[in-house]
């Protein structure tokens, strides 16, 4: 078993809980001091790890038996990605792909040279690709674009600066939207001034709101030739998409669902509500037809896999904060919850 914890870096354990080794990195410091969302990849004789911070950023391969650095690749274009790496067999060749700052690019596995870009995606990808019917996936969408476009600085000091003082405060937010607010801190000093505004909305600006399907063999700026087709609607902020029986599926912020061909990028439905609202971090998992869905607010939704709409089978609320994925082994489905772990 492989951790990585932002603050420390890796460590991996037997399945006895004795630890085998550790492999320290700097601390993960990130816009607005969010830390790090990635997960560690295994991927043959290889751990795999995004190291996406403010600066320096990189990806780091060390080896699975002994924890030692095989290679290193700095990332030095990715300032904002909270996604986790992914193992795609491109053709014949094996890759690691990995999300960043409104680039997507595809690493050789065995040498951690870049092989290829997709540009003109978003500029803060907190959600991972997807891989299936030899073709790669990636959705993301950030604030700031046309469907929720990011105010003047004036307007922004109106609805927040409750104390006039011409910047707003961490603690002028209510707490529930705190959290969310760090992030537009480019300095991290507690408060969002003109100039933090002015970094963050010039990133923004460059970034695209996208689903890209992108097709096997493509070496170098792959932008024009091997993205197989594009969508812009319905698009998730921190839940991954999912492919499942040939189709793509992703929950917006809202509890809107939409359900597109992985061949052809056409929607068999587009922005569907599931009656459960709310923020929706936890990322959308299959398994014999059903497809289960988590809301922030620990709503959990599971819809019949299919269809031109999507059928709801059964709904639960579990009364608190649901961040992390469900996950699958075998015949159990275990969810996390703030407080409790659940197998079903």
């Amino acid at each position: 078993m492989v951790s990585y914890f932002g603050s420390f870096g890796l460590v991996c354990y037997d399945l006895a809980g004795k630890e085998l080794w550790r492999h320290t990195l700097p601390m993960a410091l990130s816009l607005g001091g969010y830390g790090t969302g990635t997960s560690p990849l295994i991927a043959k004789n290889l751990v795999i790890v995004s190291l996406d911070r403010d600066e320096g950023s990189s990806l780091l391969a060390v080896d699975l038996s002994t924890g030692q650095k095989v290679w290193e690749s700095p990332r030095p274009d990715s300032y904002g990605s909270f996604g986790t790496p992914i193992f795609w067999r491109n053709d014949e060749v094996d890759e690691v792909v990995l999300p960043g700052s409104l680039k997507l690019k595809g690493y050789s596995l065995k040498t951690g040279k870049e092989d290829w870009v997709v540009e003109g995606v978003t500029a803060f990808a907190c959600t991972t690709p997807v891989a299936g019917n030899r073709k790669l996936f990636f959705a993301a969408w950030s604030d700031g674009k046309a469907d929720e476009p990011l105010p003047p600085f004036e307007k922004f000091l109106e609805r927040f600066d409750k104390n006039k003082d011409g910047v707003v405060s961490l603690d002028e937010f209510d707490e529930p939207s705190r959290d969310f607010y760090r992030g537009f801190d480019v300095n991290r000093d507690g408060k969002i001034d003109k100039t933090d505004w002015d970094q963050l909305t010039a990133a923004v600006a460059k970034g695209e709101n996208v689903l890209v399907a992108v097709k096997p063999g493509g070496h170098g700026n792959i932008s024009q030739t091997h993205v197989a087709w594009r969508a812009t609607r319905g698009l998730p902020y921190v839940a991954s998409p999912l492919f499942y029986d040939g189709r793509i599926y992703m929950v917006k912020n809202g509890g809107l669902i939409s359900s597109l061909d992985a061949e052809t990028g056409k929607p068999f439905y587009s922005q569907e509500r599931l009656d459960a609202g709310g923020n929706y971090y936890s990322s959308p998992v299959a398994a014999n037809g059903r497809i289960y869905l988590a809301s922030l607010p620990g709503k959990v939704t599971v819809i019949k896999a299919g269809g031109d709409k999507p059928e709801i089978l059964h709904q639960a609320e579990f009364g608190e904060r649901v961040l992390a994925s469900p996950a699958l082994v075998g015949n159990n489905l275990y969810l996390r919850t703030q407080t409790s772990l659940y197998a079903f």
